[in-house]
This record gives C-alpha cells, structure tokens and sequence, in this order.
C-alpha cells in the first residue's frame, strides 16, 4: 500500500452535496436498486423504532482518512499506482482520495499528467457528510465546476431523500443536468412513490429546477404527467403552480390550483382559480408585501352568477355575483408607536358558510374596516381609531347591524401613589353611526351621535402574605349628542350620566402542609368577600350603542359591572362571599386540585335594564312573550345561584373540571359543565364533556334575536384522537343536542403517516343553522374530505389540522 499527497484546485464538491442538497427532483437509471446499507442506510434498534414512523436514517461513515489542515490539500490511499514517464498516475485497488469534506471511492483512478482532472470506474462513493453519490463511472474536473457520473445512486441525509440516474452532469457553477432519472423519500426498498423525469436542470445558485417528461409513479404505476415542471430546491421562493387543493362532499367538487408569483424578495402574489361543480368558477388571490416599518395584504375572490349549490342552502344566491375582499396594513410610527388599517367587505352574510376554504371553517362574525394609531407610554396609553364591521348575518336586521365609530379616540392611565394607594384615569371620545332606517328599530337603538366618558378612579390595595383588601371607587361621567333622524322622539338629544362605582374586595389565605397517598401537599384555605354599590340612576334617555348585559359567572361574583361597554351602568348594592382551597404539590409546585363555591346575596332588586329604566322591573313572562323568560326572575331574586367550581388533576393521565351554578330557591340547575380529560403518553387523547343551560339564561338576547334559543340546551361532547401506532391516528368526535334529540356534529377519520408520505381521511356531518334562531331553519351538511402529502415534493387536500387542535381538545395532529 503506497500514499501519496498533492495540492491541486479544490475538487468540484457540488457531485456530493452542495450540488444535491435541496433537490427535489432526479431522474431513474435502468441498474437494479441498491440494498439499504450501500445508501448509507442504519435501521434503528427495535426499542428505537417503537415510537418511529420511519424505520431508520441515513448516515455517512466515518472518514477512512483524516482531515488534512489545508483544506485544499489532497490525501490519497490505495494498494497499488503505476506511473507513466508523462507523469500519468493509474490508482487501483479501494483507492481512496480525501480533499476538505469530500472523500472519493473507487477500484480505480486515473490522473493524467496535467493533474486538471481524475477519472474513477467500478464501484465509485462520493461523499461530504451531506451527500452520497455511488455510480459505476466518473470523471471530475479539478479545475472547474464540471464532471459527470454514470449509472448514479445518490443520497440527501438530512433531506431524507434518495435517487438514481443513468448520468449525473455538472455543466458549470451549482449548475447541473441528470438524464433518466428518479428521486424518492421512500425508505430504501420501498418506492411507494417516485418522480421520474427524462431531463432534469439543476440551477442551485438560483435555487430552482426544470424538469422535461415528468410523472409520477405510485407502486410503479404512473398516475400524473407533466410536459415541463419547474420546482424548488431550497426554501427560496419562486414563481410557479402550487399543490392544489381538492375537496369532495355529497353534492360537490372542489378544485383549486394557486399559482405563486414572486414579484421581488419583499412582495408576492397568490393567484387561485377554484372550480366548484354546484357553484362556478371563483378566481381567487393574495398580493403580499413587506416594507422596511410596514407590511400588508390584500386578498379577494369573485364568483360571477353563482349557479346555486345544493345542499339545505342551494339557490339562495342563485345568479348573483358572489365576492369577497380583504385588504390589511400595518406598521411601526415610532418606538411606542403602532398603527393599523385595514377594509374588509362580502357580498353577501354566508359567503364563508358557503366559500369557507379552511377544513371546519365557515363562519366569520364580520368583516372588519379599521384606521387604527396607539401609543403605550410607562403612564399613558392612548388609542385613536375609526372601526366598523359589516356583520356576515343573512338575513340581517336593522337592530343587528353594528355601530361604526367614526372616530373613537381613547387616553387611560394609571399612577402608583405610595402605600398601596393608586389613582387610574380612562377617558374615550366616539362618533357613533350606522345606515339603518331609525323608524324601524327600537327607540333607544334609533339614535346615532357622540359619546364622551370620563372615568377617574382611586383605590388602594394592602396586601400582606395572609390577606388582602382593596377599596376603589370609579366615577363614570358621560355625556351624548344625539341625533335621531327620521324617527319623532321627546328623548333628550344631549343626555348625560354620572354615576359612583364602589367596591371592597378582600380575601384571607390559610395555608397547612398535609400528606395524602403518600405524598406531601402545600394546600390553601381562601375565603373572600366582595361589597359592591351602584347606585340606581334612569338611563332612559341613553341609547344602547355598545352594551350588553352579562349572563352570570363566577367572573360576575367579584365584579361591580352588570353590563359589558359604558352606556348602561347597572344598579347594585349585592356581597359576594366565596371560599377556595387549592392543593400544591410541594415536590413540583403544580396544583393537583383546586375547588372553590360562592354566592352574592342582594339587597335591592336590580331595576336598570337595557332600556335604561330605573323605576320599573322587566315585564312578567307570563304577561309578554317577547320578553327573556329569565328576566323579571333575575332582576329580583335576593341571592344569586350558589357557583361551584373543581379542577383536579386526578393522576398523570386522567383530569377533570366543572361548573355548576345551581339556584337553591327554585331547586334547579340554570347552568352546568362537567368535562373528563384522558392524556396518554403515547399521544391518546380523549374527552367527554356535559353542557346544560336554561332557556334564557343571557338577558342580552330576547326571542326573536338570531342567537336566543327557545329551548333548555343540553349537550354532550365525545371526542377522541388515538395513536393506534406510530403510523396511524384514528380521530373522532360525536357533539349531540340532547334536548332535540339529534347530532350536531359527527366526526371520523384517519391519518396515516409513513416515512415517505401521508394520508388523511375525515368524514363530517354537522348541522348549519342558517343563520337563524329557530330549529326548523337548520339543515344538515356533510362532506368526505381527503388530503395526502408525498414527503419531499407536496400534496393536495384542504388542511384540517387547526380544526382538529380545537374541536379535539389536546390533540396535536402530527405534521405530514
């Protein structure tokens, strides 16, 4: 065995990696496949590949020769060399040649005398610990970026991938040719699937490829061709067709293939046409862009004459031009400063309940306009916008039509005084309008104008380890100018409201270490008590542009405000009273059980309502129809349900939580939830969870609005995701409405994940109400959806996986 070093140019390290890394696409050589361990191949230990989808990785060998410290010095090996009188060199013999990361085996090497290149036949290896390339022949320049390989393997290692060609050719800098030839992300010995081209360019300094004749084979069969493709080889972006989209339901196709454009490194554009079989073609796009202190989008469709769909909402829309625009900007005015825009507009108020285009998810609430600047100081934070929506409701009553504020400017504060004393100042400015006929809606909802409101507040928080307690008043100041168009009215047109909102809140904690199935715990024992006083103040003159009245929680127990937004301030003279014990885990620190009940008790009724009236109690249900049948109950009853709540952590696997607010005058439950959660180690999820409401139990909505419900709800929720094996995920969820006897939603399906591709099967029922109240509006949809990735080259099918993560609870689908 002789060695012998030279120096020579550095040999052309792109055939072994720098060259492959990020290609997608190689073509395919007649030789037969190679077995697994001549591709670098290490299957994983049987403990290893339980929890495994692929079976193994690739991984380079050892160097056979060390590292020289002049990367551009070239190391030889081998048993045998001849040398001619011109100074040629014939290697033979495992000759082995290393220069920096790139090592060459061959059975033979030839180095003509000018040293510009070297030849390699039998069986040749190339490798730089990102790549192998195998082949039977080999001729590579030592002084430019050109050579070739024939009958070629190759390897990616960390991009999983692997290929053969009949030649591989280097044509210039990152810049190569591969002639019938394949690329696969299938484990050695299984080509589930294949791409397959006859004449495939490589341009890696430009970050993409071409490829003439491609198709793609699945179990060797072709299933799809391609006269001329261009691809990726790295995460650059570049113009070309996307992965379509396909989705399929009872009654409807649904095709779209999005076309990217990368206009320049800093803005793009989507642009998708989607064929729908019930409903038309729908041109679709996105343009992106990002500036310096900005960045922005705009996206939209169009649908012209819609042919009316199928389903329980078929021909509503029928040749009616169907769209939607979204356009959003938002940037940076300063270091504290941020600002915002965006206009936002449908054609209609079910154009996402029939376009929705994520798996799941159809429904928006409105479409947002905005004009939007802040700044968040260490003591101020101010806000100036105009806002508005146009709510996706159809139909959509004049009552239901949002208010625009045109402008709303807000400036809040807050100052630490010393000694636990603190004074807060929230202040807000708005132009309230909407385009509704003012002669058909209520009175108080007629009026459009502005609203100023003033709210200074000081209170002081003392605080010790064993207790606390905190005093605070807020003193709400607001004033109107009102103007009721078309609609006659003896209301005052410049109403205005002061009104003192003061509350105590304390709380002790007894804390004692106690040991409970042989384990140490920390637990706590929290009574509380909270006086609140509002007191009672006619709001008859004050419309109703942003309030709402909240439907009691266990929130509401500690909180002097009985509606949501400043133009109804609720009577309140009430104390709460509530006891909490929490168990601590002393060796962790986390909570292994938390359970808490309260009550308020009342010491006046609560006469202010939405109509602002303080003298007058809401009619009896009994005597009018249209009225919350919980109403009247509510504003009078001396106590409030008794509020219980438990959170547990049964054990490492099993948890449950509940809520129970029970009305111990009436002996009965208005509202209640109970949920068992199971989480497994091994990615096993499952929930059961239990819902009970009473007819009326918001006093917001009254019968008659879309989202009263004249009925008691009652709800059961089952939903589960099983890893069956590493491959496999059965997914499922059964939501049932108890009270109408019917499934609101049906859910299953499977996943399939293997080292080279993915699979997901969902079928799905659900009920869509149509935007209505009543239950005889509903109607049932269903669809059979499919998506399927082919690892290292794309896949087709809606994503559904956001949808799983909320409607099964502790799920996380894995990636495909």
């Amino acid at each position: 065995m002789g060695k012998r070093f030279l120096r020579t140019a550095p040999i052309t390290q792109t055939l072994a990696g720098t060259v492959l890394v990020g290609a997608t696409l190689t073509a395919q050589a007649n030789s037969e496949m190679l077995p697994a361990d001549a591709l670098d191949w290490q299957p994983w230990s049987d403990e290893q590949a339980a929890n495994r989808v692929c079976k193994g990785r690739y991984v380079m060998p050892a160097y056979r020769l060390p590292e020289n410290e002049d990367p551009r010095e070239l190391s030889v090996e081998t048993r045998e060399s001849d040398y001619s009188a011109a100074g040629e060199a014939l290697l033979r013999g495992d000759v082995v040649l290393r220069r920096g990361n790139t090592q060459l085996e061959a059975e033979r090497i030839f180095v003509p005398a000018n040293r510009e290149r070297v030849d390699a036949e039998g069986d040749l290896a190339l490798r730089d610990g990102r790549a192998l390339v195998r082949g039977t022949e080999a001729s590579l320049s030592l002084v430019n970026d050109t050579g070739n390989v024939k009958n070629s393997h190759y390897v990616l290692y960390e991009e999983r991938l692997r290929g053969r060609a009949d030649q591989l050719e280097q044509t210039g800098d990152q810049q190569y040719r591969l002639r019938d030839a394949s690329f696969t992300s299938c484990a050695p010995g299984a080509n589930t699937w294949q791409l397959v081209g006859s004449d495939i360019r490589l341009n890696q300094k430009e970050g993409f490829g071409t490829a003439k004749h491609a198709r793609l084979e699945i179990k060797d069969v072709p299933v799809f061709y391609w006269p001329w493709l261009r691809f990726p080889l790295d995460d650059r972006r570049h113009t070309g067709f996307l992965t379509p989209t396909i989705g399929f339901s009872s009654d409807q196709l649904d095709y779209a293939q999005p076309f990217y454009w990368n206009i320049a490194p800093n803005h793009d554009a989507t642009i998708t046409p989607r064929w729908i079989s019930d409903r038309g073609l729908l041109l679709g796009g996105e343009y992106r862009y990002l500036l310096d202190q900005s960045r922005g989008s705009i996206e939209g469709a169009w649908l012209s004459d819609d042919r009316g769909g199928s389903g329980g909402d078929a021909n509503r829309y029928e040749n009616l031009d169907r769209w939607y625009i979204d356009a959003q900007h938002a940037g940076r005015a300063g270091p504290r400063s941020g600002y915002q825009l965006r206009y936002g507009a449908a054609s209609d108020g079910r154009y996402f309940d029939d376009f929705g285009s994520n798996f799941g998810e159809s429904d928006r609430y409105g479409m947002e306009r905005l004009a939007q600047i802040d700044y968040r100081g260490d003591t101020w934070q101010l806000d100036a916008r105009a806002q508005g929506y146009q709510r996706l409701d159809d139909p959509l009553s004049d009552s239901d039509k949002p208010f625009y504020r045109l402008p709303s400017v807000t400036a809040n504060a807050r100052w630490q005084l010393g000694h636990g004393f603190y004074s807060e100042w929230r202040s807000n400015a708005t132009y309230f309008w909407r385009d509704v006929d003012e002669t058909q809606v209520p009175e108080r909802e007629a009026a459009t104008g502005s609203r100023v409101h003033l709210a200074p507040t000081v209170g002081a928080r003392f605080e010790r380890p064993w207790g606390y307690i905190e005093p605070r008043t807020e003193l709400w100041n607001t004033a109107y100018s009102l103007d009721y168009g078309r609609r006659e009215t003896s209301r005052d047109t410049t109403p205005t409201r002061s009104v003192a909102i003061s509350s105590v809140d304390a709380g002790l904690t007894f804390e004692r270490e106690l040991s409970l199935g042989g384990e140490d715990y920390h637990q706590t024992l929290e009574p509380r008590l909270n006086y609140a006083f509002v007191p009672r103040t006619d709001q008859r003159d004050l419309p109703e542009f942003d309030s709402r009245e909240r439907a009691f929680s266990k929130e509401q127990l500690w909180s002097p405000h009985r509606f949501s937004g400043v133009d109804r301030v609720g009577d309140l003279n009430r104390l709460s009273y509530g006891l909490q014990t929490r168990f601590l885990q002393d060796d962790s620190g986390r909570e292994k059980l938390s359970a808490g009940i309260g009550q308020s008790a009342y010491f006046d009724d609560r006469r202010v309502g939405l109509d602002g009236n303080d003298e007058t109690l809401p009619p009896r249900p009994e005597l009018n129809p249209d009225v919350n049948p919980e109403s009247y109950y509510q504003a009078t009853r001396d106590r409030s349900p008794i509020v219980t709540h438990l959170d547990w952590q049964i054990n490492q696997r099993w948890s449950t939580g509940a809520e129970w607010l029970y009305d111990d005058h009436r002996d009965l439950t208005e509202r209640t939830s109970v949920d068992l959660r199971y989480r497994h180690p091994d990615g096993h999820v499952v929930n059961l969870g239990y819902r009970w409401e009473i007819e009326g139990f918001s006093p917001s909505v009254v019968p008659g609005d879309d989202d009263y419900r004249d009925y008691a709800r009652e709800e059961w929720d089952l939903s589960f995701a099983w890893n069956a094996s590493p491959e496999i995920d059965l997914i499922g969820r059964y939501l049932h409405d108890q009270t109408n006897n019917r499934p609101l939603e049906q859910l299953a399906g499977v996943q399939w994940n293997s080292c080279c591709y993915g699979l997901q099967v969902v079928w799905r029922q659900w009920v869509d109400d149509n935007d209505t109240a009543w239950v005889r509006d509903d109607f049932n949809d269903r669809g059979l959806f499919l998506r399927f990735v082919l690892h290292g080259l794309g896949g087709a099918g809606q994503d559904a996986d956001s949808y799983f993560e909320r409607t099964i609870p502790g799920y996380r689908p894995p990636a495909l």
